[in-house]
Formats: structure tokens, sequence, C-alpha cells
């Protein structure tokens, strides 16, 4: 019975982290401005994996609102710039390494015609890893079942889960580590500081000892 509950347990974290991943869509409305009114989102991904940007942009090109959007990474590399998108775009690249990136938008205002408040709303999906793989096409080539498409999904989203948890672990060991050596530098360093203290004191009434007998003052 205490198995059962284990399992049951698992079972249903394993189904909200899922379903955490699953729900990564987001809207919001972006104003248009004649200057700079840049919006960024920022998302984490591990080396090598596929990321899949999806955006939908409401109006149509040429309605006096530019949306240009604006794929970057923290290392200072461009996964894509699209100008003047409207409806979907869909942008994909691999990432080279471990570290965080911005999906940025920007709404141009270029008519000079009155438009009470000018904005278009925005639809973003940011897909990662396994949710970023056509499974469609996956299913076909490989001639596999859809209950066989699900669980080879699922297997390779526990599978990056793992890998999330290990490099989490892994960096809290790093932290811990810098944390307990930095602890024993500043002991060391008191112990210093206080040892320096008790020799300029002791120095000191050395000196003044001296220096009043030497005036025949005691």
């Amino acid at each position: 019975m205490a198995a059962t509950h284990f399992t049951m347990r698992s079972l249903l974290g394993l189904l909200f982290l899922l379903f955490v991943q699953l729900s990564s869509a987001l809207k919001f409305d972006l104003s248009a401005v004649s200057g700079k009114n840049e919006r960024c989102i920022r998302n984490f991904v591990f080396k090598d994996q596929l990321v899949v940007v999806t955006a939908i942009v409401s109006g149509n090109k040429g309605d006096g609102q530019v949306v240009n959007m604006h794929i970057k990474d923290a290392l200072g590399n461009e996964h894509g710039r699209p100008k003047d998108i409207a409806g979907e775009t869909r942008q994909a690249f691999t990432a080279p390494a471990d570290t965080a990136f911005d999906v940025c938008f920007d709404n141009q205002l270029t008519t000079r015609h009155a438009i009470p408040n000018p904005y278009k709303s925005i639809e973003l999906d940011v897909e990662i890893g396994a949710d970023a793989r056509d499974w469609s096409s996956i299913q076909v080539q490989e001639k596999l079942k859809p209950v066989e498409t699900d669980l080879r999904r699922i297997e390779e989203m526990v599978a990056e889960i793992v890998s999330e948890m290990e490099y989490l672990r892994a960096r809290e060991q790093k932290l811990r580590d810098t944390n307990e050596s930095t602890n024993e530098r500043v002991k060391w360093f008191a112990f210093g500081t206080m040892g320096m203290l008790v020799g300029l004191g002791a120095w000191q009434v050395v000196y003044l000892r001296a220096y009043f007998r030497s005036k025949h003052l005691i």
C-alpha cells in the first residue's frame, strides 16, 4: 500500500513537471511608439538543446505598425532577427552552450495618421528540448504507434528533467564549496586581524613605558 502511494505521488509530481513545461505560451500586448520600446522574455537552455520560438502577431503588414523580433543569448550569439512580422513566425536554433537567451519584440509606429491606442497582440510559445521536436514526423519515419510516440516523448522529457536536476545539484555543490571556502578565509582573516591588534597594543604599552621611564615620569 505504501509503495502504491509512493508511485502515485511520484506520477503526480511528474505530470506536474510535464504540465509546467508544456504550458509555456505567453500572450501580451505591445504598444507602438516612435522610439525604442523593446520587450524581452528570457529562458534558459542547455547545450545542444533544440529551441523553437513561435510568435503569432496580430494585425497585418502595412497597417502603420512594424513588429520586429530579435533572438539572442547571453554569450552574444544571435539566433534570428525577423523584421516586420505579422501572423505566425517560427524560428529554430540549437543552443551552443548552457546559457540564457532572450526573445525580444519592438513595435515601431510608422504612420503619420493618428491611431488611437496603437498596439499589437503577441502570442509567444517557446519550446525547448523534447517539446521542440516534430513528433508527428518522428512517428511517421519510425512507424510508431501513438502510444509509443507519447511514451518516447515523455521518456525524453523525464531525461531532460533529470539532467536539469543534476545540473542544479552540481551548481548547489559548487556554491556550497565557495561559501565554505569564503567562510574559512574570513575566519583566518579575523584571527590575523585580532593578532595584529593585540600585538600593536602590546607594542604601544612597551613603547610608552620606555618613554615615560626615559623622562623619569615613572
